[in-house]
């Protein structure tokens, strides 16, 4: 995905065209969203991490350095979900109000291209910058309002999480290398948004070998300390050499 910006060439920001990313991670109990507060003293809704490409820029490039300047995190894997266009997207009073503050243009018609990631909490701090105030991680139920057309590329992000999660199991990357199957059932559920039984769950994923035991259990837990399991990297790769995609639940 990464690409060299072409040297001694002006950076002029494209006022038609930007980037949004939706950023998921688990807390082992729910999904959850990475948002940016624009806060100005007005009463703007959050939004997704998202600015502008520069004319030279690739938009994967420019997904990922938008990304960086907003919210700090770096080094992670980007998938684009699609284009967003309505010629209205903007046009909400409070994000008029902000975008005359920020951009030379605000009345130019933005065509965003969006990216969705999965990333480990525990790995990424975020840290504000640019024009973001603050960037903080929002339970993915608890978001009902969010800036431009932000609410659709979130729902389309979910929708293609979901999808992807049945032909790739995708959702070892939001959890640690060492896990148990409780959180391993729970990730599923909160992804799926919906309720799965324990003991099929379980027998599914024993019978797709994706992840093998440890000879260690939890510590540090006010509860009875469960086994630990990881993802059998090498077994996924034979299972896929088979033509095997089927991993939906």
């Amino acid at each position: 995905m990464k690409q060299e910006i072409k040297k001694n060439t002006p950076l002029e920001l494209n006022p038609n065209v930007s980037v949004d990313c939706v950023i998921f991670g688990f807390d082992f109990d729910k999904l959850n969203v990475l948002v940016i507060d624009r806060a100005d003293g007005t009463s703007v809704p959050c939004a997704l991490p998202g600015n502008l490409i520069y004319n030279n820029e690739h938009l994967d490039q420019a997904a990922i350095r938008v990304l960086e300047e907003l919210t700090g995190l770096k080094n992670i894997y980007l998938e684009q979900i699609g284009a967003f266009g309505d010629p209205n997207r903007i046009s909400k009073a409070s994000d008029q109000s902000w975008l005359q503050k920020v951009r030379a243009q605000p009345e130019a018609r933005v065509i965003t291209v969006a990216y969705f990631s999965l990333v480990k909490m525990e790995d990424y701090v975020p840290q504000a910058s640019s024009f973001a105030k603050s960037a903080a991680w929002i339970p993915l139920n608890n978001i009902h309002e969010l800036a431009f057309d932000h609410m659709e590329i979130l729902a389309a992000a979910k929708r293609q999480l979901k999808q992807m999660i049945n032909i790739r199991p995708i959702g070892f990357n939001l959890l640690p290398e060492k896990f148990t199957l409780g959180q391993l059932h729970k990730l599923y559920e909160a992804i799926l948004d919906k309720p799965m039984d324990k003991r099929n769950f379980r027998r599914k994923i024993q019978k797709l070998n994706l992840v093998k035991s440890l000879e260690e259990k939890q510590l540090g837990v006010p509860h009875k300390p469960s086994q630990l399991f990881m993802f059998d990297e090498n077994n996924y790769q034979k299972l896929m050499q088979t033509g095997f995609n089927n991993f939906g639940f």
